[in-house]
């Protein structure tokens, strides 16, 4: 097969046709495929398909919503976009679990971003530190163009600073720059920012009397925003932690905490207990249109602050009290992006009541902490294959194309067995009368 040159200029349906004879020996029920999941209406389908570039069709992934989340006294239905089977039920009984027991108490504590432009300097550092806090306002005054709305909507630059990194790689220093970006996610104002602080060193330095040579590296805003960070938190009395008749209230609570321990000194344990965290953040992320990468990107960083990767969450028991919380950084936005574009995350925020960025970091992580709490809690009673099976149970005779009453006989026939594609396979065969292959 030959590479192909300005494939980026084909027309949509040019490059699906080059896919087609190149991939697929020219069969064009492949065609009708990719068009099924077209929008039916044109102008709709026309933003998607310059959300990106070389689109040829629409990947759809199932939206849910898991209602009942009462977050500092106020009702929330959280939509989540997700494949995984088990995640929107687990979250939904968590957030109903809570509902009667205080709900979900969070808080923001703060909302710093960072972006860095990293040079080389050849010479003195003193030097250079003090020319830098002789010029510092500079940087500020030769960037109000670029920051006056962002200031209007109470952001902006909020510290900039000489870092001196010469002890990990000669030369190297950077400039750091503190954001705040109100309700947008930032990156695109940040690295404006960045870009033009870049612009004012080297002239700065170009008509100082330093000696040295400057070499600007790169620009670009950091997703570690360890202080863009907000807490969720549910606690009540251990007697109210009436989960599974199997398991009193106490001996619940101390393996519940017991699990997060273990969370926080393994990290084999650790990284899939935080997967599970960010099954609910990333879904709730998606929804809304917010960058899950950089989310995900940040919270694993976050979660290895201190050397050793850990869990996100923590709980104790303390005066016949359980409390269970999370702090987690979350750099996310209500305006930009997708969020003013796609027509199903602007549901989404609607169906949240148009949050600000602030108000979305806290449900976030109160979707991510009830999701933990479903995963822990399933855990430390019943084990996680239970309820996850029962749900996979329907993708395995989605598979098979069981009728929706052959669904049902077998469902109703697995309520109290154990899910294994085996037995579901056998049970489907045993059914129809025919013998498993």
């Amino acid at each position: 097969m030959e590479p192909i040159k300005g494939f980026s200029k084909l027309s949509k349906e040019g490059k699906i046709e080059w896919l087609i004879n190149a991939y697929f020996n020219g069969d064009s029920t492949v065609i009708e495929r990719l068009k099924s999941y077209w929008h039916a209406d044109g102008k709709v389908q026309k933003l998607h398909d310059e959300f990106i570039e070389n689109t040829i069709t629409n990947f759809y992934l199932p939206l849910g919503v898991a209602p009942n989340f009462n977050i500092n006294g106020k009702l929330f239905c959280i939509p989540m976009a997700i494949e995984e089977s088990s995640v929107v039920a687990a979250c939904a009984k968590s957030a109903t679990f809570w509902l009667e027991r205080g709900g979900f108490k969070t808080s923001i504590i703060s909302t710093k971003k960072v972006g860095h432009v990293h040079f080389s300097w050849s010479g003195d550092y003193e030097e250079l530190n003090s020319w830098f806090d002789e010029h510092k306002q500079s940087f500020v005054d030769g960037t109000s163009e670029l920051t006056s709305n962002m200031r209007a909507r109470g952001g902006g630059i909020t510290n900039l600073q000489l870092i001196n990194k010469t002890e990990l790689d000669e030369g190297y220093y950077q400039l750091m720059a503190e954001f705040q970006t109100a309700d947008a996610m930032g990156a695109n104002f940040i690295n404006s920012c960045l870009e033009e602080f870049s612009k004012i060193l080297e002239s700065g330095l170009d008509v100082s009397e330093l000696e040295g040579e400057l070499e600007v590296i790169m620009c670009i805003l950091s997703n570690y925003t360890p202080e863009c960070l907000v807490r969720a938190e549910v606690s009540c009395p251990i007697s109210e932690l009436n989960v599974d008749p199997g398991i009193s209230p106490e001996e619940f609570a101390n393996k519940f905490v017991r699990a997060i321990k273990i969370a926080t000194i393994e990290p084999y344990r650790a990284t899939t207990h935080n997967k599970g965290i960010m099954n609910g953040i990333d879904a709730v992320i998606l929804a809304t249109g917010n960058d899950f990468r950089a989310v995900e990107a940040c919270a694993h960083t976050y979660a290895s602050r201190d050397g050793q990767y850990r869990s996100l969450t923590s709980a104790r028991v303390e005066d016949d009290t359980f409390t269970f919380w999370i702090e987690i950084p979350l750099a996310v936005g209500t305006v930009g992006g997708l969020t003013g574009l796609h027509p199903t995350v602007k549901f989404c925020h609607e169906l949240l009541g148009n949050p600000n960025a602030e108000q979305l970091m806290q449900i976030i992580a109160a979707a991510g902490l009830a999701q933990n709490f479903g995963a822990v809690r399933s855990l430390v009673t019943t084990g996680i294959q239970k309820g996850h099976m029962k749900m996979h149970l329907l993708n395995i005779l989605n598979q098979l194309e069981a009728t929706e009453q052959e669904k049902i006989t077998i469902q109703k026939a697995f309520e109290t067995k154990v899910v294994s594609h085996k037995a579901v396979v056998d049970a489907f065969c045993k059914l129809r009368g025919v013998n498993n292959p």
